[in-house]
């Protein structure tokens, strides 16, 4: 039963319709609290799955509906169930802080946990009003299994990030409601709605997605917030144990222009760039510095340099100022193409970036939508190693041209350009993207356990070699040529700085093959079945 402290019916004068309901409907019939069923409940599913239609004097009800006195709030990222291809970093989404600011600013008291940082306190969300969760694909089972205890405890919950948005009525068999896309002002209606009691109507909110009934409810699609300076800094030091972090997240962009065919982010944050202004940037990372004095920088934008004029006015304001700061980013390959702002980026404090390469076959280039040639690829590398930038080369395998050769070829172009450290990542369906679209409607998915949905796992059926036969030539054969104790020794016998980079890799094949040995298993052993089988 929910807790006397918001069933109470004295608590709120807008309940006095309640005896009323207990009157004329036998449902209430010997009901001290009225609210055995609370609109924004998953219980109203629970115990009427056949609701009486109440009319007139429903419709009155949800008017005059039960407040929920909300003072503590809890934000939780959950934590991927092994290894994962960001692991090393263990870096918060900054989603989580920008709420919770907003929230505070609100005047409600917000605490953050993030798994990949520190272990959560349970009891202190077990105290919590009301409780927001974010997810990707592959924490989505943890945040579905963290969301149906808290409400179990009758903790309101809020469900949010890239997963759910494309996966809303999955996610509400767990959770009360799910914000979809941008919430930062769906997330201040919903919670002033349960708070105040207001008379407007929850399907308002938009951005919002809820059951009630037994029937899904999506509300209209919040429209993407275009003055990105509106918004208050991410307050990271909401997040328990952020201070033992080495790396310190920024963004300062959203949107993207190019579509990639296996990416979401244009589906969740559109295909134009917006920006926050120099100003602003500026000052975040000066009160950032100060804050988390002498940590480097990681900046989450897609594509960092996605405007090279506002790039540079941004890094000649870092060089005006001052600011000693080390700082890596996300970024594509043609931002080579401009060897001027390359070594404007070196000069202010650059010192790695992440860059999608995807693939060095130019049939699986088309295919992926990347705008990009090979060539584009060899002059970009070619660049930044003359400008003494660390490169992160990041491939996606298992296109619909790429065969066994195609891998190969792969790891020996990355050895041969002498990229500090790769990511060999398989194709993966993530909903929303236009590829999951495209292996649901051909029937190729081969499951939806979305723990696997990493970048590590294969799961959907290749048109040119079997899904083993990518899974061990990728992770973990392709990993494995690229980080083998060959390499390494040549590394350190050179004095190169990627050599402890290495290393870690092979400490992290090593992990991750004894977290995977059953996944591997049995992949292997249905060679006989649809995930073996090409097309």
């Amino acid at each position: 039963m929910p807790s006397s402290e918001y069933l109470d019916p004295t608590r709120q004068s807008s309940i006095g319709h309640c005896t009323f309901l207990a009157k004329h409907f036998p449902e209430w019939q010997g009901s001290t609290d009225c609210l055995t069923f609370r609109p924004f409940s998953h219980r109203v599913d629970q115990q009427y799955q056949n609701p009486p239609d109440w009319g007139f004097f429903g419709e009155m009800f949800m008017e005059q509906r039960k407040t929920k006195e909300i003072k503590r709030i809890v934000g939780i990222e959950p934590g991927s169930p092994g290894l994962h291809i960001f692991s090393k970093f263990r870096l918060p989404r900054l989603g989580l802080p920008l709420l919770g600011k907003i929230l505070t600013l609100e005047g409600y008291e917000v605490r953050i946990y993030c798994q990949d940082v520190s272990r959560i306190d349970w009891d202190d969300v077990w105290r919590a009003d009301l409780v927001l969760i974010s997810s990707i694909t592959s924490t989505a089972p943890e945040a579905y299994k963290i969301a149906e205890d808290l409400r179990n405890r009758d903790i309101p919950v809020v469900l949010g990030g890239s997963h759910v948005t494309f996966k809303p009525e999955e996610a509400l068999e767990f959770a009360d409601y799910v914000v979809r896309g941008e919430g930062e002002q769906t997330i201040v209606e919903l919670v002033r709605w349960l708070r105040d009691g207001d008379h407007s109507n929850l399907s308002d909110i938009k951005g919002l997605s809820f059951r009630m009934d037994g029937k899904f409810h999506h509300n209209l699609s919040r429209p993407l917030l275009q003055d990105l300076d509106s918004l208050p800094y991410p307050d990271l030091s909401l997040i328990q144990g952020f201070d033992k972090t080495g790396v310190v997240p920024m963004i300062t962009s959203r949107g993207c222009p190019f579509d990639c065919t296996f990416c979401s982010v244009t589906k969740m944050f559109g295909r134009r760039f917006r920006f926050c202004s120099g100003t602003k940037v500026i000052d975040e990372i000066e009160n950032l510095r100060q804050e988390f004095p002498g940590k480097p920088f990681f900046f989450y934008d897609d594509n960092f340099t996605a405007s090279p004029h506002r790039t540079r006015l941004l890094l000649r304001e870092i060089l005006r100022r001052r600011i000693p700061l080390q700082w890596a980013a996300q970024t594509r390959a043609d931002v080579a193409k401009d060897e001027g702002l390359i070594a404007l980026m070196k000069q202010a404090g650059c010192h790695r970036l992440f860059i999608g390469l995807e693939s060095t076959n130019p049939e699986t280039l088309k295919a992926y939508k990347k705008n990009q040639t090979v060539e584009e690829i060899e002059e970009c590398l070619e660049v930044l190693h003359k400008h003494d930038i660390s490169v992160h080369g990041m491939f996606v395998l298992g296109g619909d041209d790429d065969d066994l050769a195609t891998i190969s070829s792969t790891v020996r172009f990355a050895l041969r350009k002498k990229i500090g450290t790769v990511q060999f990542i398989i194709l993966t369906p993530l909903p929303g993207t236009d590829f999951y679209r495209e292996m649901v409607s051909q029937g190729r998915l081969i499951n939806e356990e979305w723990s696997e949905y990493d970048g590590h796992h294969v799961k959907f059926i290749p048109r040119k070699i079997s899904a083993w036969r990518l899974q061990a030539a990728t992770m973990p054969g392709a990993m494995v040529r690229f980080y083998s104790l060959w390499q390494c020794l040549r590394l350190l016998l050179k004095g190169e700085r990627s050599f402890l980079a290495r290393i870690y890799g092979r400490w992290y094949l090593w992990i991750w093959r004894r977290h995977n040995h059953r996944f591997l298993g049995s992949l292997r052993r249905s060679s006989r079945s649809k995930t073996s089988r090409t097309l």
